[in-house]
């Protein structure tokens, strides 16, 4: 059998009405703290990962982000670059991932974190899952979970296939990067209902939201004690954050004006908070048939 037709196939329930690619138990990723970032799309998910492996960094933790969106942006303000992803790197040695070194397709970025971009099949080519599959499998056989304390997938937006399943299989927590408005809190909600579906099979659970981006958090709030959720942090709408994006740099490299010690300070609690989340009880929310959310939040 040659690597191409190792790509696993659907086999059976998984989750409450999902069907999903079953995680190989010899790819668990064991002594790492694992934490998955998921959100609507454009939310600032990246931003918050790779702030947040910073943190962590900064916490003295051994830390790897894996970016799994095919646009294979979510480390660049940790390496100043675009990194090429795992897919694009086996496909130059025809899926022989054995002739691949670990500095391949891992590169070391801001304070140690190790980054790398998983990436993703051509838009209707393939699934996701396989790819992070991938990307963990060449983790495991190089020992580069050895020695890891955190790691952090950053997780494509408005999906609900494999590519987002797949690191809900690894992951001790889920969080949920949300603003304050209706789009971004609907979609809360329902990434809430496919977190609580796997956590019957995996050992995932949800750790809470961070509000991002905005000057208030009241419908994130009013939403929270509505389902029985918990806003963990939140990024206030500062444009330091935005100009970290343009100069390719985390907020632990910016000129540390008010702003940007403020924000650093809340990525370092957040930081603090997951580590301690994973020993904790988990918090259970009961998410809202859409009909009940649309009429929760906003006003008449």
């Amino acid at each position: 059998m040659s690597p191409r037709d190792e790509i696993p196939v659907l086999r059976g329930l998984d989750g409450e009405g999902s069907v999903q690619v079953h995680l190989d138990p010899a790819l668990k990723i064991e002594g790492a703290k694992v934490f998955s970032v998921y959100g609507k799309g454009g939310i600032g998910k990246s931003t918050t990962s790779s702030n947040l492996s910073a943190a962590f960094s900064h916490l003295g933790k051994r830390v790897l982000q894996i970016g799994c969106d095919p646009k294979h942006d979510s480390t660049f303000t940790l390496t100043g670059k675009l990194q090429p992803t795992v897919i694009d790197i086996l496909k130059e040695v025809d899926f022989h991932a054995e002739e691949l070194r670990p500095e391949d397709f891992v590169t070391v970025g801001y304070n140690g974190v190790m980054c790398i971009e998983a990436g993703g099949p051509p838009a209707g080519t393939g699934c996701g899952g396989y790819v992070v599959g991938q990307t963990v499998k060449l983790l495991k056989q190089h020992h580069l979970l050895d020695d890891t304390d955190v790691v952090i997938f950053d997780v494509l937006g408005d999906v609900v296939c494999g590519g987002f399943a797949a690191p809900l299989q690894h992951a001790d927590r889920a969080v949920i990067v949300t603003a304050n408005d209706f789009d971004s809190i609907y979609a809360m909600n329902r990434i809430i209902a496919a977190v609580q579906a796997k956590s019957g099979n995996y050992k995932v659970r949800l750790a809470g939201c961070v509000a991002n981006r905005s000057r208030e958090t009241d419908e994130v709030d009013r939403f929270c004690a509505r389902v029985g959720f918990r806003r963990i942090a939140h990024m206030p709408d500062i444009d330091a954050i935005r100009r970290s994006r343009l100069k390719k740099r985390t907020l632990f490299e910016m000129d540390a004006d008010e702003d940007v010690v403020r924000a650093r300070a809340e990525y370092v609690r957040l930081a603090e908070r997951l580590w301690a989340s994973v020993g904790e009880p988990p918090v259970t929310p009961a998410p809202l048939p859409d009909r009940e959310i649309f009429e929760l939040l906003g006003f008449d």
